[in-house]
């Protein structure tokens, strides 16, 4: 079942990124910089896109993989730690990380 109300939250959170946009996917939400998919919401979490580069900070804070169902992993988006969602700057600091994967993906 969707939640609303965590993406409503979550993209109040992602304002100052400018703007963000969401479609629906994986039974939650997948969330768009531009034409940059860079984040996924699902049963109240949040998920960003990582690379070798950025996914060590995930890992350090004991964060998993996105795991839409019991056989699949999605083992480039990571659980944003909890904590982040209580200060907006660094949370949009993580999420302009997850932009930039996702554009650097992009063009390859």
């Amino acid at each position: 079942m969707k939640d609303d109300s965590f993406k409503d939250f979550v993209l109040e959170c992602l304002e100052a990124l400018g703007s963000v946009t969401c479609r629906s996917m994986f039974g939650g939400f997948g969330l768009y910089s531009g034409e940059t998919f860079f984040a996924i919401v699902s049963e109240g979490r949040l998920y960003f896109k990582t690379d070798a580069s950025t996914r060590a900070a995930y890992l350090e804070q004991g964060m998993e993989p996105f795991r839409p169902s019991a056989k699949q992993t999605l083992k480039n988006y990571f659980e944003v730690p909890p904590d982040l969602l209580e200060g907006d700057d660094e949370l949009v600091l993580w999420a302009r990380e997850s932009v930039q994967v996702g554009i650097q993906n992009r063009n390859k």
